[in-house]
């Protein structure tokens, strides 16, 4: 793919909803959006109202009832080939929209961009998939059974801030290729480029209200979820706001599909070399200023070799490089907004008032503006501390200590969120631990990029339900078992 170019991606930036495959003006609330690296104002525009909520999903309730042409599986797998293609077009564009209102570095292109692009293609090619189960004759030979999959129905799709392209596209992707119709609503937070891709929507020639997006705050995002003609909700976010969706959607006896916080730990198994791996596990937590989930927010190692590993840290530390997102070597660009830079700073001194001691890093980078922050990495303490416990959704990292692997497997464990885990060490030794880790995701010696087949599953209040893949498509069908006499 070729390189990004900001000069030739400038670009007035898309402020519309998309309902019923028409542009409409919001008439809500205002929304303003802030370019965190120069805290300069981007643009405002008004979110949408609450009848804008109704008329999206009623124009989507219209398409899946009404599917024709949406009911056929090839034709799914070409809108979404042609979606697919309409990013990889607008690359570019897509990812000056992403650095003007999160500020993510454009190092992180392949994450954001790519993985839309991979998603969208594995979910084109997973529509035409035959998913119906022969049961063949039943005990006494008096029955042919058949279980065939049908789509759920129309699909409200919650996306996140910190990966707003990729989060949209992973959900309405999956719900698209099952034969469900959609209303995507953004984050308040980073809605354009979410609303760019209601234009290449359009272009990929989807059918009218097959895919609806809007954008405003929790109570747009309630009014959605308790709609009556929804039939699904799916939502990535804090664990926090994921109950209060969880209970908005009980209201109407709706399944969820949630992805929530995770405070990960990454296990340093004995002998591991660490400075085969070190740049790249801070620099995983550390990336697009902490805003992950999946981040390694804690790392074990084996306590007798604690000062080792603070060393190699502080050499490795200085290349996490804090700065302009325009600049390729940038690692980590700004927090999204002043109020979380201040609730992180608030954090960490809090835990150093506890006893923590900063290892390596810390403070504010030498920047006039933006709302950025140095990765801080934090010892001197244990599993019990708050900072230990809770998703900071920043670049913070604690390094805890172990005297057994079967500790560190315990530590690890003790845990409410229980979205990934990292191992690194020998294969034989890290695959040991694999059934004694309560995560969805496991990732031995730093895994490989993110993959469309995969599963995004989180254990305990890390999530309900499964993204991605197979299992995550399979949210948004529904058995249907079909049970014919014979004569």
């Amino acid at each position: 793919m070729p390189s990004y170019s900001p000069a030739q991606a400038r670009q007035e930036f898309r402020t519309t909803l998309l309902i019923d495959n028409v542009d409409q003006r919001g008439q809500g609330s205002a929304v303003a959006v802030i370019n965190p690296a120069t805290e300069e104002p981007v643009v405002q525009f008004p979110a949408a109202s609450l009848a804008q909520v109704n008329e999206a999903v009623d124009a989507a309730k219209r398409a899946f009832e009404c599917a024709g042409e949406w009911q056929d599986p090839a034709y799914r797998r070409l809108a979404l080939s042609r979606f697919a293609d309409e990013i990889e077009r607008n690359q570019d564009r897509l990812m000056e929209t992403l650095i003007e209102e999160i500020g993510t570095p454009v190092s992180l292109k392949s994450v954001h961009i790519n993985t839309c692009i991979n998603l969208l293609r594995w979910s084109a090619n997973a529509a035409v998939v035959d998913r119906t189960r022969h049961l063949g004759l039943n005990a006494g030979a008096t029955g042919l059974g058949t279980i065939l999959y049908r789509p759920v129905g129309v699909v409200a799709a919650i996306s996140a801030f910190n990966y707003p392209l990729f989060l949209a596209t992973a959900k309405i992707g999956a719900a698209l290729a099952a034969g469900c119709t959609t209303v995507l609503l953004s984050s308040p937070q980073a809605p354009l480029g979410v609303f760019l891709l209601g234009d290449l929507i359009r272009k990929a020639g989807f059918p009218q209200g097959v895919v609806n997006i809007i954008a405003g705050g929790a109570e747009i995002g309630r009014a959605l979820t308790e709609n009556p003609g929804v039939d699904k909700v799916t939502f990535t976010g804090s664990v926090d706001v994921g109950r209060k969706v969880m209970q908005q959607a009980a209201s109407g006896l709706k399944s969820v599909v949630l992805e929530l916080g995770g405070k990960s730990a990454a296990i340093m198994l004995p002998k591991v070399d660490f400075k085969k791996y070190a740049f790249s596990l801070h620099a995983r937590y550390a990336r697009h200023a902490g805003q992950g989930c999946g981040s390694p927010t804690r790392i074990l190692i084996e306590e007798c070799r604690f000062d080792e590993f603070v060393q190699i840290s502080r050499d490795v530390y200085p290349q996490l490089k804090v700065g302009d997102p325009r600049d390729p070597s940038t690692v980590l660009g700004p927090v999204i907004s002043s109020a979380q830079r201040d609730r992180i700073e608030q954090t960490v001194n809090r835990a150093i008032a506890d006893g923590a001691k900063i290892i390596a890093g810390g403070g504010r980078p030498d920047r006039k503006k933006g709302w950025f922050l140095n990765p801080v990495l934090l010892g001197c303490l244990d599993n019990q501390a708050s900072i230990a416990r809770s998703e900071i959704f920043g670049p913070v990292c604690v390094v805890l200590t172990y005297r057994t692997v079967e500790e560190a497997v315990a530590i690890a464990n003790d845990s409410e969120l229980g979205l990934k885990a990292y191992v690194f060490g020998s294969r034989k030794e890290c695959l040991e631990l694999v059934p004694k880790l309560r995560v969805g995701t496991i990732q031995i010696n730093g895994g490989s990029p993110n993959r469309p087949d995969g599963a995004i599953v989180g254990y305990k209040k890390s999530g309900v339900g499964a993204e991605w893949g197979e299992d995550g498509l399979r949210e948004f069908l529904r058995p249907q078992y079909i049970d014919i006499a014979l004569d």
